[in-house]
């Protein structure tokens, strides 16, 4: 049997060896839109925070994955009650990519942190300059596909500090996945529906 590393891995091959599909019917993914959960006033502000020290970073430098993971992932996180039982968070290998700028390859990485199997956030690195979230995406949905309870919906996050994107796969009669468009914290309004979203997955994922 041929084995795939996940960083190796492409969209087309993933529709080749295992009949991925990506979905673009808006029920096919409605957890990103649908249904999401207020934020109180103490949680705006919050994010309001996150944002001022993301600002004040990026101003100075290209944040790095540590930087992103520390200054902007993790207070999600925390809000979104993710360092609370029931849930466990682990830390995967991880995944180096790479990419030509000028005739110059750029190296980073994709740090892979799993919520209780059913939840994969996949955080982008780039020291030299910033990799396009969706470069996460053929990753994330290996890692997705290996789901150990594969009739039920697995849900995954792209990350490069500035911008976020959720995908979901289902691996019923059809193996198919969908995502959102990318949400940035740069915009309020975008990135209070990033909290509202990990919520409503957090609620999920405990139901799943």
């Amino acid at each position: 049997m041929e084995t795939i590393q996940a960083r190796d891995i492409s969209l087309y091959e993933l529709e080749e060896k295992f009949g991925l599909q990506h979905s673009t019917e808006t029920d096919c993914f409605t957890e990103w839109t649908n249904n999401l959960p207020p934020l109180t006033e103490t949680e705006k502000q919050s994010l309001k925070r996150v944002q001022s020290n993301y600002f004040n970073l990026n101003r100075r430098r290209v944040i790095s994955e540590e930087a992103v993971k520390m200054v902007v992932l993790s207070p999600l996180l925390d809000l979104a009650d993710f360092y609370q039982s029931p849930f466990e968070i682990e830390t995967e290998t991880s995944v180096e990519i790479l990419a030509e700028e000028e005739g110059v390859k750029l190296k980073g990485n994709i740090d892979v942190l799993v919520v209780q199997k059913n939840f994969w956030i996949l955080v982008i690195e780039s020291k030299s300059t910033k990799f396009d979230v969706m470069i996460a995406l053929p990753q994330a949905l290996a890692y997705m596909l290996n789901s150990p309870n594969r009739e039920k919906p697995t849900f995954g996050l792209l990350v490069n500090g500035r911008e976020f994107v959720f995908v979901k796969l289902v691996q019923e009669d059809k193996i198919k996945y969908a995502r959102s468009y990318a949400l940035s914290i740069e915009k309020d309004d975008e990135f209070e529906q990033v909290l509202k979203i990990l919520k409503l997955f957090g609620e999920l994922v405990i139901n799943l």
